[in-house]
C-alpha cells in the first residue's frame, strides 16, 4: 500500500536560555497558559512518567479552538516528540517534535519539526471539511499556514524562555477562599452568568458575552482598570478586557484567561472551583500571572519595581475576587435563609 503524501517544515531559532530551562517549559504544559499566549487552558488526562496525554485550548483569530495531543518526553534528549489531533489541520492530525540542543552554557538551539497529510492529496470533500474547521479555528491548513504556525510557536516559545533568570519575580500565583452553605449549583450558576456582573458587582461596569458552543465563553468586562492603577485602554479610558471562559458545570470548575491584560500584566490565567463536603462547600478563585516589567513604569509610575507590581496586582485581584466570592456567597445562601426562616414561622 502506498504511503500517504505528507507536508513536514522543520525550523530552528536561538534561544538566550538554557537548554535544561527551554525544555522545561516544553515538558511543563499545564504552566503554559500564563507563559505563551495562544493557550487558554491545558488539562493532562494521564501520565506514566514518560507519557502523556493532554487537552489544549488555543485562542487565536479571535476563536478557540481545543484538540488532544499525546507526548512523550525524553528528558536526557530534551526532546519532546507529539502527535495532536486537530481538526484545523488536513487528515485532522499534526505529528512532530520538538528538540532543544546546548549552545553554550546559556544559549540553545531549539527546533521544532512538524508534519500533516497533504492537503492536496485529500479528497474534495475532506478538503472542504477541512477549510471549514480551518475558519472557524482561524488557521491556514495549507503550506505557509503549517510553516507560519511553527514560526510562531518558536517565537512564543523564545519570548517567554529568554526571560528565564527574571521568572521568579515576575511569576505571582495566589487565590481566594470563602466558605458557602448552601447548593453548589447556585454558586456555579452567579460565577456562570458573566452577563449579569455589571449590575451586581463594583468593579465591573459592563459586560458583553459570546458563546459560541456551550460552555465556552468570549466575555469582554469594563472593570475601570485604568482607574485603578491600571495601564488604560486606547481611547484613553477604561479599557474592555477580553477574557476567554471554559466551564465544566458538572467538575464545578471555569477556567478563564484574558487575551490582552492591562499593563503591568502580560499573561492573566485562573480558576473558579466549588470544592464540597458534608455541611457546604468552598469556593476557590486561584489567579496565575506574569508581570512585563517592559511595562512597569508606563502603568505604575517613574522607577517602579517588580515587587511593587506584585503588590498592587495582587491586591487588586484579590480585592475583586472577594467582592465576587461574597455575592457568590449570598446568591446561594440568601434561598436557604429564606426557607429555615418559613419554616422556623410556619412552627410557630
Amino acid at each position: 500500500m502506498p504511503s500517504q503524501p505528507v507536508r513536514s517544515v522543520r525550523r530552528t531559532v536561538c534561544v538566550a536560555a538554557p537548554a535544561h530551562v527551554v525544555y522545561g517549559m516544553l515538558a511543563d504544559a499545564p504552566r503554559w497558559p500564563v507563559l505563551l499566549p495562544s493557550y487558554v487552558h491545558v488539562e493532562r488526562m494521564d501520565f506514566d512518567g514518560a507519557g502523556e496525554t493532554l487537552l489544549a485550548w488555543e485562542f487565536q483569530d479571535g476563536c478557540v479552538r481545543s484538540s488532544r495531543l499525546r507526548r512523550t518526553l525524553r528528558p536526557q534528549a530534551h526532546r519532546v516528540d507529539f502527535e495532536q489531533d486537530d481538526p484545523a489541520w488536513p487528515g485532522g492530525t499534526v505529528a512532530g517534535s520538538w528538540s532543544v540542543e546546548p549552545d553554550g552554557a546559556e544559549r540553545s538551539l531549539v527546533t521544532l519539526w512538524q508534519q500533516t497529510p497533504n492537503a492536496s492529496a485529500n479528497a474534495s470533500a475532506n478538503a472542504s471539511a477541512n477549510a471549514s474547521a480551518n475558519a472557524s479555528a482561524g488557521t491556514s491548513a495549507g503550506p505557509d499556514g503549517l510553516d507560519a504556525d511553527a514560526a510562531g510557536r518558536l517565537a512564543r516559545l523564545r519570548e517567554a524562555a529568554e526571560r528565564w533568570d527574571r521568572l521568579d519575580e515576575l511569576l505571582l500565583a495566589f487565590e481566594e477562599r470563602m466558605r458557602v452553605e448552601g447548593p453548589a449549583e447556585l454558586v456555579y450558576d452567579f460565577l456562570y452568568r458573566v452577563e449579569d456582573w455589571p449590575e451586581l458587582l463594583p468593579h465591573v461596569d459592563g459586560s458583553s458575552v459570546r458563546e459560541d458552543r456551550p460552555g465556552t465563553q468570549v466575555v469582554v468586562l469594563d472593570t475601570g482598570a485604568a482607574g485603578a492603577g491600571f495601564a488604560a485602554g486606547p481611547d484613553g479610558g477604561a479599557a474592555g478586557f477580553e477574557t476567554v471562559r471554559l466551564c465544566f458545570p458538572h467538575a464545578g470548575r471555569i477556567v478563564f484567561k484574558e487575551t490582552a491584560p492591562p499593563a503591568p500584566l502580560t499573561a492573566h490565567s485562573g480558576e473558579w472551583s466549588l470544592v464540597p463536603d458534608e455541611s457546604g462547600l468552598t469556593v476557590v478563585c486561584a489567579h496565575r500571572v506574569l508581570l512585563g516589567e517592559e511595562s512597569l513604569e508606563a502603568a505604575l509610575g517613574a522607577g517602579a519595581l517588580p515587587v511593587d507590581a506584585r503588590r498592587q496586582v495582587r491586591e487588586r485581584l484579590g480585592r475583586e475576587s472577594r467582592q465576587t466570592l461574597r455575592l457568590a456567597k449570598w446568591h446561594a445562601e440568601s434561598p436557604v435563609r429564606r426557607l429555615r426562616q418559613g419554616r422556623g414561622g410556619s412552627r410557630r
